[in-house]
């Protein structure tokens, strides 16, 4: 009989382990459906992996796409990081995403043609703040009427979502556009647009704001009461209690950071990459983010690793659409096996397996 036995302390070795057992497993098991869809497994993964990164024919566009794809991940991870090391679940990210994108793109669409210098910082403001009010939601109704954030902010990226729809063919569509469902393409306009800092880069404004919500998150997991405060939570909410740390203010302030955050993702991604407000604005940053948050350990500069393989499998997965003919939808399911395998095995690092003989009756 298989037993699962806890642990009097957590096993160190596991914490550091299970990321990279989990991504070895999710290439066997990847490889596995790969080869079922009819498509060579070794083919497949060094499709995913190695041709974005030194292929001489793909490398060249993927690499700057690395940094493109990695920075919004990064970004909204690091804002949910810090209220998964709580115990505070904001698992509606996307929604905030989408909000933050909507109030941004508002703003510099109400202004155009404008081309003020303190417009894009004005954006970059407003898109924060949409994300903040969008997760302000959940926050409020769970420090007030104990509801679970989980449902709440979950339901609410279905919300944004028909607020999305109704923007990119109502109210945010482009005039000029004869009809056809989007806004005026703001990474083309001057006031608005989110450019490369340097050519062929990939790097841009978005990027510069993920490694410094790295270096932010660091200092205050580390340096900062609230980090300090954060933890205690997280591993005994009874002695946080005890400790006199208020709980409602740990649930506005994790909450409105990882709102902010996923806002800003998204108001860097509608002025850059995507560039304009459509229906199909959202690819899913704010679900996937969450893979890279556990799978950096919720740490910051594991997160920011995480963020950048997470990156290569989207640039991967593309690529092997357009070279293997794979399915969009096996792709997603090779990254959410990368999820499946983290949590499983991170049951090792809090129990240790044992096997016991049957008792007779």
């Amino acid at each position: 009989m298989i037993r699962l036995e806890q642990r009097a302390a957590p096993a160190q070795i596991w914490t550091f382990a299970t990321p990279i057992v989990a991504v070895l497993l999710t290439m066997i098991a990847g490889g596995l459906m790969f080869a079922a869809l009819g498509t060579p497994p070794v083919q497949a993964l060094k499709t995913i992996f190695y041709d974005p990164l030194f292929h001489p024919q793909f490398a060249s566009y993927s690499r700057p796409q690395l940094l493109v794809k990695a920075g919004p991940l990064i970004l909204i991870a690091i804002g949910l990081s810090l209220g998964f090391r709580a115990g505070i679940w904001n698992i509606g990210a996307e929604g905030q995403y989408i909000i933050g994108a909507l109030f941004g793109a508002g703003l510099g669409l109400a202004a155009f043609p404008s081309e003020s210098t303190i417009l894009f910082p004005a954006m970059v403001a407003a898109g924060a703040l949409g994300g903040w009010l969008w997760a302000m939601i959940p926050a409020l109704l769970r420090v007030t009427f104990r509801t679970n954030e989980i449902l709440v902010s979950l339901l609410l990226v279905y919300v944004a979502e028909q607020i999305l729809a109704r923007a990119a063919v109502g109210f945010l569509r482009n005039p000029d556009g004869g009809g056809f469902p989007g806004s005026r393409n703001l990474a083309q306009h001057s006031g608005t647009q989110n450019l490369e800092l340097f050519a062929n880069s990939g790097l841009h404004w978005g990027g510069v704001a993920a490694i410094a919500a790295v270096i932010f998150a660091y200092i205050v997991m580390t340096r900062h009461l609230m980090g300090f405060q954060i933890r205690v939570a997280g591993e005994s909410p009874r002695a946080a209690l005890f400790a006199g740390f208020a709980p409602k203010r740990l649930v506005i302030f994790c909450l409105g950071f990882s709102g902010a955050l996923a806002g800003l993702a998204g108001l860097f991604e509608v002025t850059g990459p995507a560039g304009q407000i459509s229906i199909d604005f959202n690819s899913g940053y704010g679900f996937t983010a969450i893979i890279v948050a556990f799978l950096g350990r919720l740490n910051p500069f594991g997160i920011l690793m995480a963020g950048l393989l997470m990156a290569l499998t989207y640039i991967g997965g593309e690529l092997a659409q357009l070279t293997l003919s794979l399915p969009g939808a096996a792709i997603q399911a090779f990254q959410g096996m990368l999820l499946f395998f983290l949590l499983g095995l991170d049951v090792l690092t809090n129990y240790r397996i044992r096997l016991a003989r049957r008792r007779g009756a």
